[in-house]
């Protein structure tokens, strides 16, 4: 056996397996580009399971509808070498294993005993928040980062972990504590910038959060492209809330949209920045069509989570693709039919069916039918997955269209809520005296 970055053994005897999946820890936890090397690390030791188990969840990460199968492919390959494997490796295996079939409470209660057993493992505790942030689990996340924080007290991932997870429970103030100590050891703590620019965008400091985040961008030009995306999306919300929409625009021609159209997490950055520019009263011109271009070659059939394919549909119906976004409904609506009742499960049924027909609704101009589909999925919402900020896109959905379509007396406690959180945004107060 060899030693891992973490200190621990790992059943492999070949050291470019071990730099691989050193390789991808990193990756992992910085954003950074070399995950594929677990790839590799794989193939050069077939037999070892944690490079088959890594090897499956970055499949997993990629998040398309093959994702599964070849996860799952790469996980029975080393099926008999489990026994002779540690535990460790076994539960890494069998979270991986889990997180393929959708049964979302296995995977995180399996990722929770390699942290309890082993709390070097900070990849291990990255993906527990992971598998809970995606079925809404905040007080784990936060359970999980304030378990590791004792043992990982310098390192600045953990603190941009904790800040984030703070931040999802509503303790701004503490998570921007968090946040800028991570900073503070490391300058370039992509995670613990996205933390306080959340902190930042609930307090509505819109001037002080573009500046912030600006300053902090040469750091991410090497960092995968969710990261870097995703930040400069960040950077575009500060600046339509501070009535700039036309930078907003241009930062999405620069920076959000173009890194690699294909993936999911780019689409969803861009679908989401084009809503709330036309939210703003900004044209977007023909920005719809190409987004829903490299949405639509997905096809109908790829249900990764009801987070996506709310996003997938609003950006298919705003291009006026009503084929592609009729076919996936259906799809939609056919898969929910066939899921077990478990927690991904009822999640779809309960928030993704009745979500995706209000957004679909809104994307086509239908504001009654999108105010009264929507509103049965927004208590449930913290459940798809996607952060405070991403899932406000549903919320300002429903206020949009319940405005459009003569609910005013039924919204207008939502938009005094808003104007009263978020005092120096102007737009709230633009938004109310449109209600009359």
């Amino acid at each position: 056996m060899l030693t891992d970055r973490w200190g621990l053994p790992v059943s492999t005897d070949n050291p470019a397996a071990l730099a691989g999946l050193d390789s991808f820890d990193t990756s992992f936890l910085t954003y950074g580009t070399t995950a594929g090397a677990v790839w590799e690390a794989s193939a050069a030791d077939p037999h070892s399971v944690m490079a088959a188990a890594k090897a499956a969840a970055l499949e997993l990460f990629l998040q398309t509808g093959a994702g599964p199968v070849k996860a799952q492919t790469r996980l029975d390959a080393v099926t008999a070498q489990l026994a002779a494997a540690t535990e460790r490796e076994r539960l890494w295996h069998g979270q991986v294993a889990a997180w393929a079939a959708g049964d979302a409470e296995a995977a995180i209660a399996q990722c929770r005993a390699i942290v309890a057993r082993w709390p070097q493992d900070l990849a291990a505790m990255k993906m527990a928040q992971f598998h809970m942030f995606h079925v809404g689990d905040l007080a784990g996340m936060l359970d999980i980062a304030e378990a590791g924080l004792p043992v990982h007290a310098g390192v600045a991932e953990m603190h941009g972990m904790h800040a984030f997870a703070l931040e999802e429970m509503n303790r701004l103030d503490e998570a921007e504590r968090a946040g800028r100590h991570a900073i503070g050891l490391q300058r370039a703590e992509p995670w613990a910038h996205h933390a306080v620019a959340h902190v930042m965008e609930t307090q509505g400091r819109c001037a002080e959060g573009y500046d912030f985040m600006v300053a902090l961008a040469d750091t991410w030009a090497d960092r995968n492209s969710f990261m870097l995306t995703h930040n400069w999306w960040h950077a575009g919300l500060f600046a339509i809330d501070g009535d700039r929409p036309d930078l907003a625009l241009q930062l999405y021609d620069r920076h959000v949209w173009g890194v690699w159209k294909e993936y999911s997490q780019d689409q969803v950055n861009a679908v989401a920045l084009l809503a709330r520019l036309e939210f703003a009263g900004l044209d977007v011109g023909d920005r719809w069509q190409d987004v829903a271009d490299f949405i639509a070659a997905r096809g109908p059939d790829e249900h990764v989570e009801p987070f996506l394919d709310a996003h997938y549909l609003l950006g298919l119906t705003r291009a006026g693709r009503d084929a592609a976004a009729d076919a996936l409904l259906d799809s939609l609506r056919d898969h929910v039919a066939r899921q077990p009742d478990r927690l991904a499960g009822r999640i779809w049924r309960q928030v993704g069916r009745p979500l995706a027909e209000g957004v679909a609704a809104y994307g086509r101009g239908d504001w009654a039918a999108a105010f009264t589909r929507l509103r049965p999925a927004l208590d449930g919402l913290q459940q798809i997955g996607g952060s405070h900020a991403q899932r406000d896109l549903f919320w300002q959905l429903w206020l949009q269209a319940g405005a459009r379509a003569g609910e005013a007396a039924a919204v207008r406690p939502w938009f005094e809520r808003r104007a009263a959180e978020r005092p120096a945004v102007a737009k709230h107060r633009r938004e109310l005296a449109a209600l009359g």
